[in-house]
């Protein structure tokens, strides 16, 4: 080692090499900061049966910081880690408020117990608090709002647990990890502003860029003399997202096609991925997502009120998902769990990405691309054509499934503009009792300058009588027999407006929706 390395960091016989310093995976050991709230934890793991839970997503130093605030009080003796994505484990957790010394217990992916576990340990933390015992703490660990299901729970928790939550870290935090590996390895990274920003508060994704970059300038222990980095971190990220492409290529493509690649429906699963990648976090409030996204509603209520995107993280054929995402139905949460799933799919080509899938456009023009105008009588037939179009993931308006969006709202008003202009096409089934409800009256008001738009699609019964609309008869449109075996003749109506939609979209015209139906929870 150099005379100008001892003088400047003090002679080491052991030097450090890149793995150590800059590590993709364990706890760091030059390169740890410790978070803003670190000496709060500190005092919460020591003070007598005072429990705490760690909530933040993935990436952030939760775990990392919990081993090294028990290190340095010197408790790590008795210091127990499980964890819920271990079965042996969860059977231990459950029987944790059984035992009793048990010491200090670290739970992580407390996120993913079942709920009658969360009930016991929340009880159980109860229980400790309340004895104020030092012979057994839990510390949970868990992404977004960990703590606020454990009051879901047991209301009057809060006042006895401390929940901290790890935000994404600040830029300078980002910064002084960068530092300390620069101290470590004698070297001087000029991209460490750029670094700092990409990572997006995330110790891992830093540590991964400045490992990468150490690499690709084949610099993998401390240098003997200072050396200066200089590599574009474009480059850099080039190389790493063909790293990650093979870690998270099929988990992105699979997630995006849900249970079946539907080129005629509105790509629900698709666009919750992008709003994924979009989101400041590493998390997505879907609820809210949808009041700034109107124009997906349709199509995304279906798949969270029905319990498919559950379903699709639970099913056994796509096992692949399940380590990476997880959905929490009481928060409508979706969250990433790996930070470098996250970093990739921000930095996807999104255009390219989408044909990938199977898609031919991400862009989805208007709230619905099917209203539904019906008498009353032929409700029945409406809201098993509205499901048919449903299953296919194409947004239908179907005033039913409406209803607590309509409520004390004038409903004229609401409906007007979806018939007029709102949705792509209006869907009329022309019955002999079509013309003789004051409803239907309404809303063909509003479509009927539509026809010549190539607007409206006719479902001409057999029984009801031509030319409700002066000149509908000019227009092509589809015929109905209520006599006849009505649900096949739904689902081919159904087939013919899919079709529809996927010549609108440059897809070839052929029936590509094959009805793979998700298991239900």
């Amino acid at each position: 080692m150099s005379k100008e390395r001892d003088e400047a960091g003090g002679k080491n016989d052991a030097v450090p090499r890149l793995e150590e310093v800059f590590r993709l995976s364990g706890i760091p050991t030059y390169t740890f900061v410790e978070p803003v709230r670190y000496d709060e934890i500190k005092v919460s793991l020591r003070t007598p049966g005072r429990c705490l839970v760690m909530e933040g997503p993935s990436g952030i130093g939760k775990s990392t910081t919990i081993n090294k605030a028990v290190t340095s009080l010197g408790i790590q003796d008795s210091l127990m880690s499980l964890s819920a994505r271990r079965q042996a484990d969860v059977e231990y957790i459950n029987a944790l408020p059984d035992l009793e010394n048990i010491g200090t217990v670290i739970v992580d992916d407390f996120h993913r117990l079942p709920d009658e576990t969360k009930q016991r340990l929340s009880d159980f933390m109860k229980v400790l608090a309340d004895s104020e015992t030092e012979k057994s703490k839990l510390v949970l660990i868990g992404i977004n709002k960990a703590g606020q299901q454990l009051v879901r729970f047991a209301q009057d928790l809060g006042l006895r647990i401390d929940v901290f939550r790890l935000e994404a870290n600040p830029v300078e935090k980002i910064h002084e990890l960068i530092t300390r590996g620069e101290e470590a390895l004698f070297v001087k990274i000029t991209q460490k502003d750029a670094i700092a920003t990409k990572a997006q508060g995330s110790f891992q994704i830093a540590q991964l860029l400045c490992h990468k970059l150490c690499i690709m300038s084949r610099v993998i222990e401390t240098c003997a003399q200072r050396t200066t980095i200089d590599l574009s971190l474009d480059v850099v990220i080039e190389d790493v997202m063909v790293d990650l492409g093979r870690q998270f290529k099929e988990v992105a493509v699979t997630f995006a096609r849900g249970f079946t690649l539907r080129r005629a429906g509105r790509a629900p699963y698709l666009h919750m991925l992008k709003w994924l990648a979009e989101s400041d976090e590493w998390s997505l409030d879907l609820s809210d997502a949808l009041r700034r996204r109107p124009e997906h509603r349709a199509s995304v209520s279906q798949v969270l009120d029905k319990g498919y995107l559950e379903a699709l993280l639970r099913d056994d054929k796509r096992a692949i998902l399940e380590p990476h995402f997880h959905f929490e139905p009481s928060t409508s949460i979706l969250s990433v769990e790996d930070p470098k799933l996250i970093f990739y799919l921000k930095n996807l080509i999104w255009r390219a990405f989408t044909r990938q899938v199977g898609f031919k456009t991400d862009y989805f023009v208007g709230q619905y691309d099917f209203a539904l105008s019906f008498a009353g009588a032929d409700r029945a037939h409406a809201r098993r054509l509205y499901e048919m179009l449903s299953e296919r993931e194409i947004a239908t308006f179907f005033d039913e499934d409406e209803q607590h969006r309509i409520i004390a709202r004038n409903v004229e008003d609401y409906l007007a503009p979806i018939y007029k202009s709102e949705a792509r096409y209006v869907v009329a089934f022309l019955s002999p009792d079509y013309p003789t409800r004051i409803w239907t009256k309404f809303e063909s008001d509003q479509f009927k300058e539509r026809f010549g738009d190539d607007a409206v699609v006719p479902i001409r019964f057999s029984t009801a009588k031509p030319n409700f609309f002066s000149d509908d008869q000019k227009y092509g449109g589809l015929s109905f027999d209520s006599a006849a075996n009505t649900e096949a003749q739904l689902e081919e109506i159904a087939s013919t407006l899919s079709k529809r939609l996927m010549e609108d979209r440059g897809e070839p015209a052929s029936e590509a929706d094959v009805i793979d139906e998700p298991k239900m929870l």
